[in-house]
């Protein structure tokens, strides 16, 4: 069994795992929500031999281009980060094993249904982003033993800060107490953009010849829709996206309803959301901009260059600064952090793909 194969079983396992935990808020049935996590566990331990598999086959292809690499070199060099393929299975598993830490820990699946639909979401976005799954030669500028300390670290932090996001997202909809709170109307806005997004991509994948799909991030995005050329095409999307974002304010608080009925309290919530970020920060911070910063002045002769990655970064930093700022020194509790938490992510994101979408420079690499 190749570690493709073992890559979408662990897919197929995660995407139903996301229906159960569903279904687990709908109906509230505990062998629902057994169920639900032992399909997780299922897809966990399978990306888990996947990934193995697949460093193991990177090594074997490094030493089959550099010869005279020692073990350690190899290994550090031939670790699975060094596309956008492989970048975004490392950063599922990270998000799937910090998911299954919390559950255990506060022993509630409930979360499960809001933190499942990133990683399928991520899984789907690898279809529809024409990434490459090949095993490739690692380009100069990658090859460095920073390498796996940077990916590793910084995604291991971007998955904390996934928790956190899910759990600030359910947070919002349990305090709602109407629609026309501008907490909730923010929720409404920022999930919807979310969800189009990724139906956008879909569209322009299926618009797409092969050839054409490969070249996906730098020449299309969202081309077919709300950037088509069609006057016709960007009103029409404008204004389905606007009823779609209207439909979901309006029916989106009935989660609240939902939630209600199952062991998950805002206390909780808030507190999933705090220590996934205190997890993630530090772990931000020595990987993604400290030992970033170490390899960008031996690959390109300075600390830094203001490049969009690192900039953004940067932003996603501060944000998440502010949040633990505000929360120990001006005491800040309930929405306002959680709305930090939500934006924190949004910057992530963008950091992680928006800039390869629409913005080019030194790390303009890992798109492919």
């Amino acid at each position: 069994m190749t570690s493709s194969v073992l890559f979408d079983i662990s897919a197929g396992a995660y995407i139903a795992a996301m229906i159960t935990y569903v279904i687990y808020l709908v109906v509230r049935n505990r062998t629902t929500g057994i169920v639900a996590t032992s399909i997780t566990i299922f897809g966990f331990v399978c990306q888990t031999a996947a990934l193995a598999m697949r460093w193991v086959h990177s090594y074997y292809f490094w030493m089959a281009s550099n010869p005279t690499s020692g073990f350690v070199e190899a290994t550090l060099r031939g670790a699975p980060l060094r596309n956008l393929y492989e970048s975004l299975i490392f950063f599922v598993w990270s998000l799937m094993l910090i998911h299954l830490i919390f559950e255990f820990k506060y022993k509630n699946r409930s979360l499960g249904a809001f933190v499942t639909p990133l990683a399928a979401l991520a899984l789907l976005f690898i279809d529809i982003s024409g990434a490459t799954k090949e095993i490739q030669p690692l380009i100069p500028a990658l090859q460095s033993n920073w390498l796996l300390f940077h990916v590793f670290l910084s995604f291991i932090g971007y998955a904390a800060f996934g928790v956190s996001f899910g759990a600030a997202t359910a947070y919002i909809v349990m305090v709602t107490e109407s629609k026309t709170e501008k907490t909730y109307i923010f929720w409404s806005i920022i999930t919807g953009i979310f969800i189009l997004v990724l139906v956008g991509m879909g569209i322009d994948f299926l618009s797409l010849s092969s050839a054409e799909r490969a070249e996906l991030f730098q020449n299309h995005f969202l081309k077919s829709t709300i950037r088509s050329s069609s006057g016709g095409v960007v009103a029409v999307s404008s204004i389905v996206s606007v009823a779609f974002i209207f439909l979901l304010w309006h029916l989106g608080i009935r989660l609240k309803k939902v939630l209600e009925g199952l062991n998950l309290t805002p206390a909780m919530l808030d507190e999933i959301a705090y220590k996934s970020i205190a997890v993630g920060f530090p772990l931000f911070t020595i990987g993604g901009l400290l030992m970033g910063a170490i390899w960008a002045n031996s690959a390109w002769g300075k600390y830094w260059t203001w490049d969009p990655k690192e900039t953004w970064s940067l932003i996603t930093w501060f944000v998440y600064a502010l949040y633990l700022h505000a929360r120990f020194v001006a005491g800040w509790r309930g929405k306002r952090v959680a709305i930090l938490s939500v934006v924190g992510f949004i910057a992530v994101i963008f950091t992680y793909l928006g800039v390869n979408l629409v913005l080019s420079g030194l790390h303009a690499y890992g798109s492919g």
